[in-house]
């Protein structure tokens, strides 16, 4: 929505988000392909009445929640331009940003209705791993390949090489694909997510490319509604994860053609450098045969899972909260420490039940996927 100083609103499009994960949006579209005539009228008509009588001025986004049964609620209104709003941008052809720059400027908008073309659908990239329910997985892109033709657009915050830190949010880019029916969006989405490729971090990529030929999201008869709620992917689509990792590198690789990055202290300063995989652990005997790398699946479960009674950290982050204390005694399931990656908080309970040994950190420490964080001992 867009209001001014001189009392006009103007609803400039609806958009659906029910795509989600932990309660974060990863997929969003617009229009809503959903709603009835009379649930739209409805959320156009509250839209207004809420922002006039909030006397509110600028951009924002009336959020509304539709249930199985049609009732509509009022969520909340976010006072802002949101991540998605290149979706509304597309199928209008209002540039929001600017709009918004001519409201503080105390212009009126000038128009009071606002004409909806085509579909548009917009794809977060994220550094997360969808096979490993959607862990954040910070790391150094090494190739990135960015599609392009008719309808796609891509809103990019990185390049190849950069390194993307485990201090912020997960999303390294945004794919928009728009064309003139939800049906050719969703074809040109097919297409575009295939070209698009990002090597170096595991992404969402996977997910999204599954996404969009599944029938609940993209149903062959056009007509048809999909069938995606706000619960959707950790209800109906939670089984199709756990394949949807990143490909195992080839069978020749080496530890030679991988790198591991160890965090170092010299004169009181922590550093970050990288080195050989194998030199971590002793490197290679001269003369003898390289060791296959394992693959990045295996690297995955193995670090991800507890073994017999050591806890390790699943992914790279901050020890942002630790729950027990050195000779503790804990149930199975009782939380150990909290992680944070990317915005996102882990939790790590225990895998068994036992009194707590070797406690390694404290709150703030850096880990890394794979480190120990305690021994569980009975």
């Amino acid at each position: 929505c867009l209001a001014d100083a001189h009392g006009n609103v103007v609803v400039v499009s609806t958009r659906d988000c029910s795509l989600q994960r932990r309660h974060q949006k990863l997929v969003e579209e617009a229009p809503a392909p959903f709603l009835t005539a009379e649930q739209e009228d409805l959320l156009r008509v509250s839209s207004v009445a809420i922002l006039r009588e909030a006397g509110y001025v600028g951009a924002g986004t009336c959020e509304f929640l539709v249930a199985a049964d049609g009732t509509v609620s009022f969520l909340e209104v976010n006072t802002r331009l949101q991540v998605e709003h290149p979706v509304t941008e597309e199928v209008t052809g209002i540039d929001l940003v600017r709009e918004q720059l001519r409201i503080a400027a105390g212009e009126p908008l000038g128009y009071s209705d606002v004409a909806v073309r085509g579909h548009s659908f917009e794809f977060r990239i994220n550094g997360e791993d969808p096979a490993a329910n959607f862990l954040p997985t910070p790391g150094r892109i090494s190739r990135l390949r960015l599609p392009g033709g008719p309808g796609v657009r891509v809103d990019s915050g990185v390049v190849e090489g950069d390194t993307v830190s485990g201090a912020f949010d997960s999303m390294i880019a945004k794919l928009i694909v728009t064309g003139a029916t939800r049906q050719q969006a969703l074809e040109r989405s097919r297409r575009a997510l295939a070209e698009l490729e990002v090597q170096g971090i595991a992404t969402v990529v996977p997910f999204h490319r599954a996404v969009v030929s599944e029938p609940d999201f993209a149903p062959a008869d056009p007509d048809q509604p999909f069938t995606v709620h706000t619960r959707w992917i950790e209800t109906q689509f939670a089984e199709k994860l756990s394949s949807l990792g990143a490909p195992a590198p080839a069978a020749e690789d080496t530890v030679e053609q991988h790198v591991e990055r160890v965090t170092v202290e010299v004169g009181g300063k922590r550093l970050e450098v990288v080195i050989p995989a194998g030199l971590a652990v002793g490197g290679r005997r001269p003369g003898a045969a390289p060791r296959r790398a394992p693959s990045r699946r295996s690297q995955r479960s193995s670090s991800a899972s507890a073994n017999g009674n050591t806890l390790a950290s699943p992914m790279q982050g901050t020890i942002v909260k630790v729950a027990v204390a050195e000779g503790a005694t804990v149930a199975e399931g009782d939380l150990v420490v909290v992680l944070e990656a990317m915005k996102m908080e882990q939790p790590l309970v225990a895998h068994r039940a036992g009194v707590v040994r070797s406690l390694v950190t404290n709150v703030g420490a850096s880990v890394t996927a794979g480190a120990v964080i305690c021994e569980i001992c009975d």
